[in-house]
């Protein structure tokens, strides 16, 4: 039998979005109550299992009363506040964040990121041809997955991953400051030589594709990967005992790479390197 703790129900907060009355649990983000009230706001950095960073500053609104434009994804709902999600203010600091990003980074695996470009105007190209880039190839020094620093918006996500609010193995922090300020193991040394313990946690929440899987990186340089044709199947890891879920993303009959349920009780979206990776055993067909 499976025991779902219910915890003492939360009292009803009531402000308003956009003029518009809306009510929300005591204890929600601006951004909680924004997507439960229908309200397309814009966000990277946000993870559903991690802490909010305010790194990324896409999701920014206006509340009235409040000097600056506030973070909706670690803004604690409050009693009779007025949000404005789609202010002129908002919105153009919302065009400028991604003009600097997309100038800057390689956002071509982001997703909805294109769509954002065009709904806010954004003009990356108008700091010319001569905008700071990192021009990194990228770091292939393992099996299992690729780093692509080109494509890093350090929103800190894989470092708050790979430390204290899930792995707690510390293999990855932010090194240099400024505009060289990167991700990178101890020593900036192969990741075959770090601590890291190939959970790949820090590949289910990298938003840019910074991190990803070998199997996709592969598959996108020689231009077989597409994630129309794949299918997803939720099932349950048999290495042992713990019983996470894993999602299985299958394309042309093989497994392309693995997820999990982030709303999964028991994994959080969390594997260990057997359930992320040693899927291969599958398809085995020798």
């Amino acid at each position: 039998m499976t025991v779902t703790p219910l915890g003492i129900p939360r009292r009803l907060l009531e402000f308003t979005i956009d003029g518009e009355p809306v009510r929300a649990p005591e204890g929600s983000t601006v951004l909680d109550a924004c997507r439960a009230a229908g309200k397309d706001v814009p966000t990277l950095c946000e993870g559903d299992t991690l802490r909010p960073k305010n790194a990324c500053r896409v999701c920014v609104v206006e509340v009235e009363g409040s000097r600056t434009l506030v973070p909706a994804c670690s803004r604690r709902a409050e009693p009779g506040m007025e949000v404005r999600t789609d202010s002129e203010r908002a919105r153009h600091s919302r065009k400028i964040v991604l003009e600097l990003l997309a100038s800057s980074v390689d956002l071509s695996t982001t997703p909805q990121v294109a769509e954002w470009i065009k709904a806010y105007e954004a003009k990356p190209d108008r700091f010319g041809p001569d905008a700071a880039r990192l021009d990194e190839e990228p770091k292939v020094d393992n099996a299992l997955y690729v780093r692509d620093y080109d494509k890093c918006i350090l929103c800190y996500k894989c470092v708050d991953a790979c430390g204290d609010q899930w792995q707690n193995t510390f293999a990855i922090s932010v090194s240099g400051r400024g505009f060289d300020a990167r991700i990178a193991v101890e020593h900036d040394a192969p990741l075959t030589d770090s601590a890291c313990v190939y959970c790949g946690n820090c590949v289910e929440v990298c938003p840019t594709g910074a991190l990803s899987f070998r199997s996709e990186f592969d598959m996108r340089a020689a231009g077989t990967w597409d994630e129309s044709a794949q299918t997803e199947t939720t099932t349950v890891c048999a290495y042992c005992g713990v019983g996470c879920s894993l999602t299985l993303h299958v394309q042309d009959n093989e497994i392309v790479k693995v997820t999990s349920p982030h709303d999964n009780p028991v994994t959080h979206g969390n594997l260990c390197i057997k359930g992320r990776f040693g899927y291969q055993h599958v398809q085995n067909r020798d």
